[in-house]
């Protein structure tokens, strides 16, 4: 019987240079889209839990790229307009209207983000001067999505009762 002789491997060094806690690490991009939960389907009506409309119901219309939910009250039955939510901060009841008349396709996450607005430098004189707020004002093209979207959608919401005040599409 012969012994091969084990080879010794030397033990390895630390490293020299450790990171630093802040230095800023490549953020991993998933491309997978988010599953929709299985309660979740067009029509379907949701309860929001978090946010400034918490505890209103809303309807579903459909998940964007980005694995959001587009959902809409409509505004003027309880005040919730087209909007992105997450779907950790939704329950699904129940309830389910056919809102497969609605054409929801020109809706995604690009409709819904802001404008890039030009930075300028301000004089002594404007910055000292009483701010001048701008109102933000919706679109028309926005106003006019919201008013179609809500039209498809009280026309099937007449039948149930617990939309209380829908009002005539006009």
């Amino acid at each position: 019987m012969s012994e091969k002789p084990t080879e010794v491997k030397a033990a390895e060094k630390p490293p020299k240079y450790y990171p630093a806690d802040d230095e800023p690490r490549p953020i991993p991009h998933n491309r997978k889209p988010t599953k929709l939960r299985a309660s979740i389907t067009p029509g379907t009506v949701l309860i929001l839990l978090a946010g400034r409309f918490m505890g209103k119901r809303v309807v579903f219309l459909k998940q964007l790229p980005s694995g959001l939910l587009l959902v809409t009250g409509p505004f003027k039955v309880n005040g919730v307009p087209l909007r992105r939510v997450n779907q950790g901060h939704v329950i699904a009841i129940s309830t389910k209207i056919d809102i497969s008349d609605a054409n929801v396709e020109k809706f995604d996450d690009k409709y819904f983000t802001k404008e890039a607005q030009e930075k300028r430098k301000k004089t002594e004189g404007q910055f000292f001067e009483a701010s001048k707020e701008e109102s933000k004002v919706l679109p028309q093209g926005k106003k006019d999505n919201q008013k179609t979207i809500y039209c498809q959608v009280v026309n099937v919401l007449t039948n149930f009762n617990m939309f209380c005040g829908i009002q005539d599409c006009h």
